[in-house]
């Protein structure tokens, strides 16, 4: 097992704390080879991480994470080696930025009528320009007073059932994997032992899901057992990351904490399409 590689992180283009550059600064630093850069429906930040990885050690992925599903059941899947600039993907990730804002404006109204009151300005301040999601408004939640921290915001009022919480628009998860495939990237379903495997894994391995995230800070050493015994089932690829979105409560740094095996990366190029 390998802790040179991190396939699943997180930027200021979306909810993370870091920007592109203090993330690539902080892979290098701690001698990591591959780095995949998987924000919330955009590729901005993974550009930005490409070009300023350039003549140096580490490989940086471009990649993207998008919530497909509905109500019923919410999945995100992990793409991997997309084509940033492939204009299938921007208008998919443009129309499912523009229902965040709406969505997550819908949730800072239903606060406010549960006695909770935060400046939209404000959470949109916190976004700085960049893709809008709820931590954004948990951090909001977390300057007004309302909660301690932004995991108690998230376990109280803006997780999924909570109070406030207001289900994503459906998005097909196989238009999605068809328009990742098109780009030239290969699909992995993030955090399966966290967010639950999806109902129809069968119908979504024979529509292209390359991919089965094994190796994640919420999973256990059974869910990795039985995720890894899952993936061969199928012949999905085993992948894992960190899930970094910037330093914990606690202060620690967990990039390229979680042991992954190196090959991973050159079996998931080996997928892309030719």
């Amino acid at each position: 097992m390998s802790s040179r590689l991190d396939l699943h992180v997180h930027t200021t283009a979306s909810d993370g704390l870091w920007s592109p550059a203090q993330v690539v600064h902080e892979a290098l630093a701690r001698g990591l080879r591959y780095l995949a850069i998987t924000d919330h429906e955009t590729t901005r930040g993974a550009v930005e991480a490409v070009a300023l990885a350039r003549g140096t050690p580490l490989e940086v992925i471009p990649g993207v994470e998008i919530s497909v599903g509905g109500a019923e059941e919410e999945l995100d899947l992990l793409g991997y080696f997309v084509d940033p600039t492939h204009p299938d993907l921007l208008h998919l990730l443009e129309g499912m930025q523009a229902e965040r804002v709406g969505r997550i404006q819908a949730m800072a109204e239903r606060l406010a009528r549960l006695g909770m009151p935060v400046p939209w300005e404000r959470v949109l301040e916190l976004a700085r320009g960049n893709v809008l999601g709820r931590p954004h408004l948990a951090r909001a939640m977390v300057e007004q007073g309302y909660v301690a921290d932004e995991a108690e915001a998230f376990r109280r009022w803006l997780g999924r059932g909570r109070p406030a919480y207001i289900p994503r628009r459906p998005v097909d998860p196989r238009e999605v994997l068809e328009i990742i495939r098109a780009a030239g990237g290969v699909a992995a379903l993030a955090h399966p032992g966290r967010s639950g495997l999806p109902r129809d894994l069968e119908g979504l391995w024979r529509a292209g899901l390359v991919g089965l995230e094994v190796f994640h800070p919420d999973h256990s050493p059974a869910d990795v057992a039985r995720l890894m015994a899952i993936a061969r089932i199928y012949g999905l690829v085993p992948t894992g990351g960190s899930d970094f979105h910037g330093p914990g409560p606690d202060g620690r740094i967990l990039l390229g904490v979680i042991p992954v095996p190196e090959h991973t990366v050159e079996q998931l190029r080996e997928r892309c399409p030719r």
